[in-house]
């Protein structure tokens, strides 16, 4: 499976020219079985990191656009009156697939966005009284532009807490920039790509990160670093239980993409500022909120 999974990083990374550790914390939310949500700028890069992991892992794949006037029956879909039959028929919207590109999420109401909520949380959908399961696997991998940007709604915390991570892609570096402008077409790449994975092996790979063996000292760490966040006098609240168990789902998944079936502290590290990120504010001079410092985390909290 670990070989697997370096030919899925590096299918990846021969169309995201130099973001293999962003490909690879991508690649380790959907192993613990979480949604993604990338933030940064227009035009690095994010729509076209949802559509490899999509075409690379062989899942069937939806692009929605969100916009400022789109409805949630848009997402989840309709029921419509068929006059041949006198009924209600339902039509299913593009939620109903089992990888979903919300692009640029943060571009919709409120409303739009809360659409989401059941999906992400329960893989299933209610719409006109009647529940209806989601394909298995399902992920959503949502985009973002930063706040300070015109025409967007912050996303409310219940919504962020629904991410296991949250990642950044950023500019590329000199050499992979060259590349870019030097190459073909990213688009053209992407018409080449063929699956590495299928479903089938997705869902194996999940359930071997799942199993991945966290030894009672390393609890006792994360368990440390939840209290750190709870009684720390910089953040406005503390992390959740429900935010540990995504710490542990990404530090095994993390293990698994190093080829280890047991976890150490570095995999909890190497995913900590991806899962709690987007779940803290840092409580500033003058009490306004501000982006989260984790640097100071790993100095304060032991390693067992």
């Amino acid at each position: 499976m670990h070989t697997i999974l370096n030919q899925v990083v590096a299918q990846a990374g021969q169309v995201i020219v130099g973001k293999e550790h962003p490909i690879r914390l991508a690649l380790a939310c959907l192993l613990a079985r979480g949604h993604l949500l990338i933030e940064d700028l227009p035009g690095v890069g994010k729509t076209t990191l949802a559509h490899v992991l999509a075409t690379t892992l062989g899942l069937r794949f939806n692009r929605i656009q969100f916009t400022s006037d789109l409805l949630p029956a848009d997402i989840l879909g309709v029921a419509v009156y068929e006059r041949e039959s006198g009924e209600f028929r339902f039509h299913p919207g593009p939620i109903f697939a089992q990888l979903i590109l919300a692009d640029e999420v943060n571009r919709a109401t409120p409303k739009t966005q809360s659409a989401l909520l059941e999906a992400m949380e329960e893989h299933q959908v209610t719409s006109e009284g009647e529940t209806r399961p989601l394909p298995e696997p399902f992920f959503v991998i949502a985009t973002q532009n930063p706040a300070n940007q015109i025409g967007t709604f912050p996303l409310p915390e219940s919504q962020l807490d629904r991410f296991l991570m949250r990642i950044e892609l950023g500019y590329p570096d000199a050499r992979a920039e060259r590349s870019l402008l030097a190459g073909r077409d990213r688009r053209e790449l992407l018409t080449e790509l063929r699956p590495v994975m299928s479903p089938e092996q997705l869902v194996q790979a999940q359930t071997q990160a799942r199993n991945v063996t966290v030894s009672p000292a390393l609890l006792d760490y994360v368990q440390a670093l939840l209290e750190y966040s709870r009684r720390s006098p910089h953040f406005l609240t503390g992390l959740s239980p429900r935010a540990g168990l995504a710490l542990l789902a990404g530090a095994r998944a993390w293990a698994l993409l190093s080829g280890r079936d047991y976890a150490l502290p570095e995999d909890v590290q190497a995913v900590l500022p991806q899962v709690v990120g987007h779940r803290l504010q840092q409580v500033q001079a003058d009490g306004a909120r501000g982006s989260v410092a984790l640097a100071a985390w790993f100095d304060e909290v032991a390693v067992p």
